[in-house]
Protein backbone atom coordinates (compact mmCIF):
# COMPACT_ATOMS: atom_id res chain seq x y z
CA UNK A 1 0.00 0.00 0.00
CA UNK A 2 3.01 2.65 0.66
CA UNK A 3 4.40 2.14 -2.39
CA UNK A 4 1.14 2.50 -4.52
CA UNK A 5 0.51 5.58 -3.01
CA UNK A 6 3.58 6.86 -3.13
CA UNK A 7 3.27 5.73 -6.99
CA UNK A 8 -0.10 7.64 -7.20
CA UNK A 9 1.98 11.17 -5.32
CA UNK A 10 4.46 10.67 -8.08
CA UNK A 11 2.34 10.05 -11.13
CA UNK A 12 0.19 13.70 -9.92
CA UNK A 13 2.85 15.67 -9.55
CA UNK A 14 4.18 14.64 -13.04
CA UNK A 15 0.57 15.66 -14.60
CA UNK A 16 0.95 18.60 -12.69
CA UNK A 17 4.52 19.74 -13.86
CA UNK A 18 3.24 18.55 -17.27
CA UNK A 19 -0.10 20.35 -17.47
CA UNK A 20 1.64 23.30 -15.70
CA UNK A 21 4.42 23.26 -18.93
CA UNK A 22 1.54 23.12 -21.88
CA UNK A 23 0.13 26.16 -20.23
CA UNK A 24 3.55 28.24 -19.91
CA UNK A 25 3.75 27.41 -23.83
CA UNK A 26 0.26 28.20 -24.88
CA UNK A 27 0.77 31.39 -22.83
CA UNK A 28 4.14 32.21 -24.67
CA UNK A 29 2.98 31.35 -27.90
CA UNK A 30 -0.03 33.77 -27.06
CA UNK A 31 2.10 35.97 -26.47
CA UNK A 32 4.42 35.66 -29.03
CA UNK A 33 1.66 36.34 -31.91
CA UNK A 34 1.66 40.14 -33.05
CA UNK A 35 -1.20 42.34 -32.26
CA UNK A 36 -1.72 43.47 -35.68
CA UNK A 37 -1.38 41.58 -38.92
CA UNK A 38 -0.15 43.95 -41.77
CA UNK A 39 -0.64 43.53 -45.19
CA UNK A 40 2.05 45.26 -46.96
CA UNK A 41 3.64 45.46 -50.21
CA UNK A 42 7.13 46.77 -52.02
CA UNK A 43 7.62 50.17 -53.06
CA UNK A 44 9.23 49.38 -56.59
CA UNK A 45 10.05 51.16 -59.85
CA UNK A 46 7.92 50.59 -63.58
CA UNK A 47 5.98 51.54 -65.97
CA UNK A 48 3.06 54.18 -65.31
CA UNK A 49 0.63 54.69 -67.79
CA UNK A 50 -2.40 56.94 -67.12
CA UNK A 51 -5.49 56.92 -69.03
CA UNK A 52 -8.92 58.44 -69.51
CA UNK A 53 -11.96 56.61 -70.46
CA UNK A 54 -14.65 57.60 -71.84
CA UNK A 55 -17.62 55.94 -74.32
CA UNK A 56 -18.65 57.82 -77.45
CA UNK A 57 -20.29 57.49 -80.86
CA UNK A 58 -18.71 56.82 -84.53
CA UNK A 59 -20.39 59.61 -87.35
CA UNK A 60 -19.25 61.00 -90.56
CA UNK A 61 -17.60 64.23 -90.60
CA UNK A 62 -20.43 65.81 -93.03
CA UNK A 63 -23.64 64.15 -92.85
CA UNK A 64 -26.40 66.13 -94.80
CA UNK A 65 -29.81 65.70 -94.27
CA UNK A 66 -32.23 65.76 -97.69
CA UNK A 67 -35.56 67.30 -97.66
CA UNK A 68 -38.41 68.28 -99.46
CA UNK A 69 -38.95 72.15 -100.16
CA UNK A 70 -42.68 71.34 -101.16
CA UNK A 71 -45.47 69.17 -100.38
CA UNK A 72 -46.95 66.71 -102.36
CA UNK A 73 -46.88 62.79 -102.63
CA UNK A 74 -43.16 60.56 -103.81
CA UNK A 75 -44.40 59.55 -106.98
CA UNK A 76 -40.41 58.18 -107.34
CA UNK A 77 -37.07 57.52 -105.29
CA UNK A 78 -33.87 56.54 -107.50
CA UNK A 79 -31.80 56.00 -104.12
CA UNK A 80 -31.61 53.24 -101.23
CA UNK A 81 -29.90 52.70 -98.03
CA UNK A 82 -26.34 52.45 -99.06
CA UNK A 83 -26.43 53.78 -102.61
CA UNK A 84 -23.13 55.75 -103.85
CA UNK A 85 -24.42 59.18 -105.02
CA UNK A 86 -23.30 62.16 -107.18
CA UNK A 87 -23.84 65.70 -106.30
CA UNK A 88 -26.49 67.02 -108.75
CA UNK A 89 -28.11 63.30 -109.42
CA UNK A 90 -31.82 62.94 -109.09
CA UNK A 91 -32.57 60.92 -106.00
CA UNK A 92 -36.11 61.57 -105.56
CA UNK A 93 -39.06 62.77 -107.81
CA UNK A 94 -42.49 64.48 -105.63
CA UNK A 95 -46.02 64.29 -108.08
CA UNK A 96 -45.42 67.00 -110.22
CA UNK A 97 -49.32 67.74 -111.57
CA UNK A 98 -50.41 69.78 -108.64
CA UNK A 99 -47.31 72.00 -109.18
CA UNK A 100 -48.04 71.56 -113.27
CA UNK A 101 -51.56 73.45 -112.74
CA UNK A 102 -50.13 76.13 -110.62
CA UNK A 103 -47.90 76.83 -113.28
CA UNK A 104 -50.05 76.80 -115.95
CA UNK A 105 -52.45 79.43 -113.98
CA UNK A 106 -49.35 81.10 -113.08
CA UNK A 107 -48.66 81.79 -117.02
CA UNK A 108 -52.49 82.36 -117.75
CA UNK A 109 -52.34 85.25 -114.73
CA UNK A 110 -49.17 86.69 -116.07
CA UNK A 111 -50.70 86.88 -119.67
CA UNK A 112 -54.09 89.00 -118.78
CA UNK A 113 -51.71 91.19 -116.80
CA UNK A 114 -49.87 92.08 -119.82
CA UNK A 115 -52.92 92.90 -121.24
CA UNK A 116 -54.25 94.73 -119.13
CA UNK A 117 -51.11 97.08 -118.92
CA UNK A 118 -51.63 97.58 -122.95
CA UNK A 119 -54.79 98.61 -122.46
CA UNK A 120 -54.06 100.88 -119.87
CA UNK A 121 -51.68 102.37 -121.99
CA UNK A 122 -54.05 102.81 -124.81
CA UNK A 123 -56.27 104.88 -122.92
CA UNK A 124 -53.39 107.09 -121.53
CA UNK A 125 -52.83 107.67 -124.93
CA UNK A 126 -56.00 108.59 -125.69
CA UNK A 127 -56.54 110.74 -122.55
CA UNK A 128 -53.21 112.61 -123.28
CA UNK A 129 -54.87 113.43 -127.01
CA UNK A 130 -58.37 114.77 -125.61
CA UNK A 131 -56.67 116.89 -123.06
CA UNK A 132 -54.76 118.76 -125.56
CA UNK A 133 -57.63 119.54 -127.60
CA UNK A 134 -59.36 120.65 -124.66
CA UNK A 135 -56.36 122.46 -123.98
CA UNK A 136 -56.43 124.11 -127.27
CA UNK A 137 -60.38 125.33 -126.90
CA UNK A 138 -59.65 126.08 -123.48
CA UNK A 139 -57.21 129.00 -124.72
CA UNK A 140 -59.49 130.76 -127.09
CA UNK A 141 -62.37 130.70 -124.66
CA UNK A 142 -64.61 128.18 -126.34
CA UNK A 143 -65.41 125.64 -123.79
CA UNK A 144 -66.25 126.03 -120.04
CA UNK A 145 -63.51 125.77 -118.06
CA UNK A 146 -65.33 122.69 -115.85
CA UNK A 147 -64.51 120.51 -119.15
CA UNK A 148 -60.73 121.45 -119.38
CA UNK A 149 -61.21 120.15 -116.00
CA UNK A 150 -62.44 117.17 -116.78
CA UNK A 151 -59.77 116.63 -119.41
CA UNK A 152 -57.23 117.17 -117.01
CA UNK A 153 -58.37 114.46 -114.43
CA UNK A 154 -58.88 111.87 -117.53
CA UNK A 155 -55.65 112.21 -118.39
CA UNK A 156 -54.35 111.69 -114.63
CA UNK A 157 -56.54 108.39 -113.98
CA UNK A 158 -55.47 107.32 -117.43
CA UNK A 159 -51.73 107.36 -116.03
CA UNK A 160 -52.41 105.73 -113.25
CA UNK A 161 -53.82 102.74 -114.15
CA UNK A 162 -50.69 102.64 -116.49
CA UNK A 163 -48.83 102.21 -113.01
CA UNK A 164 -51.25 99.89 -111.34
CA UNK A 165 -51.10 98.03 -114.66
CA UNK A 166 -47.56 97.49 -114.36
CA UNK A 167 -47.55 95.95 -110.93
CA UNK A 168 -50.12 93.93 -111.69
CA UNK A 169 -48.18 92.56 -114.23
CA UNK A 170 -44.70 92.35 -111.75
CA UNK A 171 -47.21 90.54 -108.99
CA UNK A 172 -48.10 87.71 -111.95
CA UNK A 173 -44.71 87.54 -113.00
CA UNK A 174 -43.18 87.03 -109.43
CA UNK A 175 -46.49 84.45 -108.76
CA UNK A 176 -45.27 82.63 -112.03
CA UNK A 177 -41.74 82.59 -111.29
CA UNK A 178 -42.31 80.84 -107.66
CA UNK A 179 -44.62 78.62 -109.49
CA UNK A 180 -41.93 77.42 -111.67
CA UNK A 181 -39.37 77.25 -108.54
CA UNK A 182 -42.08 74.91 -106.74
CA UNK A 183 -42.09 72.92 -110.35
CA UNK A 184 -38.56 72.29 -109.93
CA UNK A 185 -38.13 71.48 -106.04
CA UNK A 186 -40.36 68.46 -107.10
CA UNK A 187 -36.83 66.84 -108.31
CA UNK A 188 -34.42 66.62 -105.72
CA UNK A 189 -31.08 66.21 -106.02
CA UNK A 190 -28.12 65.18 -104.04
CA UNK A 191 -26.41 68.16 -102.71
CA UNK A 192 -23.14 65.99 -102.22
CA UNK A 193 -20.99 63.26 -103.34
CA UNK A 194 -21.89 60.35 -100.70
CA UNK A 195 -23.84 57.23 -99.38
CA UNK A 196 -27.21 57.23 -98.37
CA UNK A 197 -27.02 56.02 -94.90
CA UNK A 198 -30.89 56.15 -94.06
CA UNK A 199 -34.12 56.54 -96.76
CA UNK A 200 -36.77 57.53 -94.18
CA UNK A 201 -39.93 57.54 -97.00
CA UNK A 202 -41.92 54.93 -99.45
CA UNK A 203 -43.23 55.68 -103.14
CA UNK A 204 -46.21 56.63 -102.68
CA UNK A 205 -45.78 58.52 -99.31
CA UNK A 206 -47.50 62.29 -98.89
CA UNK A 207 -44.99 64.50 -96.88
CA UNK A 208 -45.93 67.59 -95.64
CA UNK A 209 -43.50 71.19 -95.60
CA UNK A 210 -45.96 73.20 -94.56
CA UNK A 211 -44.07 73.93 -90.74
CA UNK A 212 -40.33 72.26 -91.31
CA UNK A 213 -38.58 70.23 -94.55
CA UNK A 214 -39.26 67.07 -94.09
CA UNK A 215 -36.19 64.40 -94.38
CA UNK A 216 -36.28 61.66 -96.80
CA UNK A 217 -32.55 60.78 -97.15
CA UNK A 218 -29.21 61.09 -95.10
CA UNK A 219 -26.07 61.31 -96.84
CA UNK A 220 -22.98 60.75 -94.95
CA UNK A 221 -20.42 62.74 -97.84
CA UNK A 222 -17.60 60.68 -96.96
CA UNK A 223 -17.50 57.22 -94.72
CA UNK A 224 -13.66 56.76 -94.90
CA UNK A 225 -13.21 59.87 -92.86
CA UNK A 226 -14.99 59.46 -89.71
CA UNK A 227 -15.35 60.77 -86.25
CA UNK A 228 -16.19 60.05 -82.73
CA UNK A 229 -17.90 62.12 -80.32
CA UNK A 230 -17.19 61.28 -76.26
CA UNK A 231 -18.31 62.16 -73.44
CA UNK A 232 -15.44 62.97 -70.69
CA UNK A 233 -16.80 63.92 -67.28
CA UNK A 234 -15.65 66.94 -66.24
CA UNK A 235 -12.75 66.04 -63.56
CA UNK A 236 -11.03 64.36 -66.44
CA UNK A 237 -11.24 67.18 -69.45
CA UNK A 238 -8.48 68.82 -67.73
CA UNK A 239 -6.07 66.16 -68.60
CA UNK A 240 -6.98 66.29 -72.47
CA UNK A 241 -5.60 68.68 -75.35
CA UNK A 242 -6.09 68.44 -78.58
CA UNK A 243 -3.43 66.42 -80.89
CA UNK A 244 -3.59 63.90 -78.47
CA UNK A 245 -3.62 60.19 -79.48
CA UNK A 246 -6.59 58.34 -78.46
CA UNK A 247 -7.46 54.40 -78.78
CA UNK A 248 -10.74 53.16 -78.84
CA UNK A 249 -12.77 49.26 -79.32
CA UNK A 250 -16.24 48.71 -80.81
CA UNK A 251 -18.05 45.74 -79.83
CA UNK A 252 -17.94 44.75 -83.82
CA UNK A 253 -14.77 44.07 -83.39
CA UNK A 254 -13.47 43.29 -80.01
CA UNK A 255 -10.24 41.89 -80.79
CA UNK A 256 -9.07 44.85 -83.10
CA UNK A 257 -8.15 48.14 -81.64
CA UNK A 258 -8.64 51.77 -83.34
CA UNK A 259 -6.76 54.95 -83.54
CA UNK A 260 -7.36 58.34 -84.00
CA UNK A 261 -6.47 62.11 -82.77
CA UNK A 262 -8.25 64.77 -80.59
CA UNK A 263 -9.39 67.51 -82.97
CA UNK A 264 -11.26 69.83 -80.59
CA UNK A 265 -12.39 69.64 -77.21
CA UNK A 266 -15.73 71.79 -77.36
CA UNK A 267 -16.42 74.21 -74.57
CA UNK A 268 -20.48 73.45 -74.37
CA UNK A 269 -21.37 71.67 -71.29
CA UNK A 270 -24.02 68.54 -71.79
CA UNK A 271 -25.40 68.13 -68.43
CA UNK A 272 -27.58 64.93 -67.82
CA UNK A 273 -28.83 64.24 -64.68
CA UNK A 274 -26.24 66.61 -62.81
CA UNK A 275 -23.62 65.05 -64.35
CA UNK A 276 -21.52 67.35 -66.42
CA UNK A 277 -19.47 66.26 -69.56
CA UNK A 278 -17.58 67.60 -72.32
CA UNK A 279 -17.56 66.46 -76.01
CA UNK A 280 -14.00 65.60 -77.37
CA UNK A 281 -14.22 65.06 -80.92
CA UNK A 282 -11.35 62.21 -82.50
CA UNK A 283 -10.98 61.91 -86.09
CA UNK A 284 -10.88 58.56 -87.30
CA UNK A 285 -9.63 56.96 -90.53
CA UNK A 286 -11.93 54.43 -91.66
CA UNK A 287 -10.23 53.75 -95.08
CA UNK A 288 -10.60 49.71 -94.75
CA UNK A 289 -14.72 50.67 -94.26
CA UNK A 290 -15.06 48.61 -90.83
CA UNK A 291 -16.61 51.51 -88.53
CA UNK A 292 -20.16 52.50 -89.23
CA UNK A 293 -22.32 55.39 -88.35
CA UNK A 294 -23.65 54.68 -84.85
CA UNK A 295 -21.38 52.57 -83.45
CA UNK A 296 -20.35 52.83 -79.69
CA UNK A 297 -16.95 53.26 -78.75
CA UNK A 298 -14.79 52.61 -75.53
CA UNK A 299 -12.10 55.01 -75.61
CA UNK A 300 -9.16 55.53 -73.57
CA UNK A 301 -6.66 58.98 -73.69
CA UNK A 302 -3.02 58.34 -72.58
CA UNK A 303 -2.04 61.47 -70.91
CA UNK A 304 0.96 60.39 -68.92
CA UNK A 305 3.52 57.50 -70.27
CA UNK A 306 6.69 57.31 -68.02
CA UNK A 307 9.33 54.05 -67.59
CA UNK A 308 11.06 53.28 -64.58
CA UNK A 309 9.34 55.61 -62.21
CA UNK A 310 8.99 54.77 -58.12
CA UNK A 311 5.44 53.50 -57.76
CA UNK A 312 3.40 52.85 -54.89
CA UNK A 313 0.26 51.24 -54.23
CA UNK A 314 -3.03 52.93 -54.66
CA UNK A 315 -4.30 50.78 -51.19
CA UNK A 316 -1.49 52.51 -49.43
CA UNK A 317 -2.47 55.97 -50.27
CA UNK A 318 -6.02 54.64 -48.71
CA UNK A 319 -4.99 53.27 -45.45
CA UNK A 320 -5.07 54.32 -42.52
CA UNK A 321 -4.51 52.47 -38.85
CA UNK A 322 -7.41 53.07 -36.66
CA UNK A 323 -6.50 54.25 -33.13
CA UNK A 324 -6.96 50.58 -31.18
CA UNK A 325 -4.18 49.18 -33.65
CA UNK A 326 -1.97 51.88 -32.50
CA UNK A 327 -3.15 51.58 -28.95
CA UNK A 328 -2.29 47.66 -29.29
CA UNK A 329 1.24 49.00 -30.32
CA UNK A 330 1.81 51.31 -27.51
CA UNK A 331 2.07 54.07 -29.49
CA UNK A 332 -0.14 57.09 -28.73
CA UNK A 333 -2.88 57.99 -31.20
CA UNK A 334 -2.88 61.73 -31.51
CA UNK A 335 1.09 61.34 -31.49
CA UNK A 336 0.83 59.09 -34.65
CA UNK A 337 -1.33 61.40 -36.59
CA UNK A 338 0.49 64.46 -35.42
CA UNK A 339 3.42 62.42 -37.03
CA UNK A 340 5.70 61.06 -34.34
CA UNK A 341 5.43 57.20 -34.00
CA UNK A 342 7.18 56.51 -30.96
CA UNK A 343 5.94 54.24 -28.18
CA UNK A 344 4.82 55.64 -24.92
CA UNK A 345 5.31 54.46 -22.05
CA UNK A 346 6.97 51.00 -22.33
CA UNK A 347 4.70 49.54 -24.76
CA UNK A 348 5.00 46.38 -26.42
CA UNK A 349 6.51 47.84 -29.66
CA UNK A 350 10.01 48.13 -30.39
CA UNK A 351 11.37 51.83 -30.57
CA UNK A 352 11.38 52.85 -34.61
CA UNK A 353 14.07 53.81 -36.45
CA UNK A 354 16.58 56.56 -35.30
CA UNK A 355 15.58 59.97 -36.94
CA UNK A 356 11.64 58.38 -37.65
CA UNK A 357 9.66 60.08 -35.11
CA UNK A 358 9.11 63.42 -37.41
CA UNK A 359 9.16 61.16 -40.65
CA UNK A 360 5.59 62.09 -41.35
CA UNK A 361 6.04 65.15 -40.48
CA UNK A 362 5.50 68.06 -43.45
CA UNK A 363 7.79 70.82 -44.40
CA UNK A 364 5.04 73.35 -43.85
CA UNK A 365 5.26 71.65 -40.27
CA UNK A 366 1.93 69.92 -40.24
CA UNK A 367 1.44 66.35 -39.16
CA UNK A 368 1.24 63.53 -42.01
CA UNK A 369 -2.57 62.95 -40.68
CA UNK A 370 -3.20 66.28 -42.02
CA UNK A 371 -5.89 66.69 -44.54
CA UNK A 372 -4.49 65.03 -47.97
CA UNK A 373 -4.44 67.10 -51.19
CA UNK A 374 -4.36 65.95 -54.91
CA UNK A 375 -0.42 65.96 -54.91
CA UNK A 376 0.10 65.44 -51.34
CA UNK A 377 -0.75 61.65 -49.66
CA UNK A 378 0.04 59.85 -46.62
CA UNK A 379 1.42 56.43 -46.30
CA UNK A 380 2.21 54.09 -43.66
CA UNK A 381 5.72 51.80 -43.38
CA UNK A 382 6.27 49.27 -41.63
CA UNK A 383 9.95 49.64 -40.24
CA UNK A 384 11.14 48.23 -37.00
CA UNK A 385 8.11 46.33 -36.55
CA UNK A 386 5.98 49.82 -36.44
CA UNK A 387 3.44 51.17 -38.97
CA UNK A 388 5.60 55.22 -39.39
CA UNK A 389 3.48 57.87 -41.56
CA UNK A 390 5.42 59.52 -43.69
CA UNK A 391 4.05 61.94 -46.66
CA UNK A 392 4.79 62.21 -50.47
CA UNK A 393 4.33 63.77 -53.60
CA UNK A 394 2.19 61.49 -56.06
CA UNK A 395 2.43 61.96 -59.74
CA UNK A 396 0.31 60.31 -62.41
CA UNK A 397 -1.94 56.66 -61.45
CA UNK A 398 -3.00 53.99 -63.54
CA UNK A 399 -5.54 52.97 -60.84
CA UNK A 400 -4.33 50.15 -59.16
CA UNK A 401 -0.53 52.19 -58.86
CA UNK A 402 0.63 55.40 -58.51
CA UNK A 403 3.78 57.21 -59.38
CA UNK A 404 6.13 59.04 -56.23
CA UNK A 405 7.61 61.97 -57.27
CA UNK A 406 9.12 63.12 -53.86
CA UNK A 407 9.20 61.52 -50.55
CA UNK A 408 10.99 59.87 -47.67
CA UNK A 409 10.25 56.27 -49.75
CA UNK A 410 12.51 53.88 -51.32
CA UNK A 411 12.32 51.28 -53.66
CA UNK A 412 12.00 47.94 -51.53
CA UNK A 413 10.06 49.54 -48.74
CA UNK A 414 7.38 47.76 -47.47
CA UNK A 415 4.16 49.96 -47.31
CA UNK A 416 0.91 49.08 -45.65
CA UNK A 417 -2.38 48.73 -47.84
CA UNK A 418 -4.46 46.46 -44.84
CA UNK A 419 -3.89 45.45 -41.73
CA UNK A 420 -6.36 43.33 -38.93
CA UNK A 421 -6.30 43.35 -34.96
CA UNK A 422 -5.63 40.21 -33.56
CA UNK A 423 -8.21 38.85 -31.30
CA UNK A 424 -5.95 39.18 -28.31
CA UNK A 425 -5.36 42.44 -28.98
CA UNK A 426 -9.12 43.18 -29.39
CA UNK A 427 -10.42 41.83 -26.53
CA UNK A 428 -8.08 43.54 -24.04
CA UNK A 429 -7.88 47.08 -25.91
CA UNK A 430 -8.98 50.07 -24.05
CA UNK A 431 -12.37 51.44 -25.65
CA UNK A 432 -11.03 54.64 -27.67
CA UNK A 433 -13.43 57.15 -28.52
CA UNK A 434 -14.77 57.56 -31.90
CA UNK A 435 -13.02 54.41 -32.84
CA UNK A 436 -14.85 52.34 -35.20
CA UNK A 437 -16.22 48.53 -34.66
CA UNK A 438 -13.56 45.76 -36.01
CA UNK A 439 -10.05 45.84 -36.46
CA UNK A 440 -9.22 47.24 -39.97
CA UNK A 441 -7.61 49.91 -41.19
CA UNK A 442 -9.47 52.59 -42.20
CA UNK A 443 -9.96 53.25 -45.89
CA UNK A 444 -11.46 56.58 -47.04
CA UNK A 445 -12.47 57.19 -50.30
Amino acid sequence: MPLLKSKTFWATIAIVVIGAIGVRFALQRRAAKPPVQWETTAVDRGRIVARVTATGTLSALVTVQVGSQVSGRIQQLFADFNSPVKKGELIAKIDPQLFQASLEQAKANYAAAKGSLLKAKVQAVQAERDFKRQADLAERKLIAPADFDTAQSNLEAAKAQVEISTGNLQQAKAALNQAKVNMAYTDIYSPTDGVVISRNVDVGQTVAASLSAPTIFVIAEDLRKMQVDTSVAEADVGKLTPGMAATFVVDAFPGERFTGKVRQIRNAAQNVQNVVTYDAVIDVDNSELKLRPGMTANVNFVFANRDGVLRVTNAALRFRPTPEMLSALGMDAKRARSGDSKPFGGGNGAAPPSGASKAGARPDGRGASAEDTPDRRTVWVLRGGLPQSTTIKVGASDGTKTEVVEGALAEGDLVIGDATLAEGAKSARTSLPGAPPGGRGHRPF
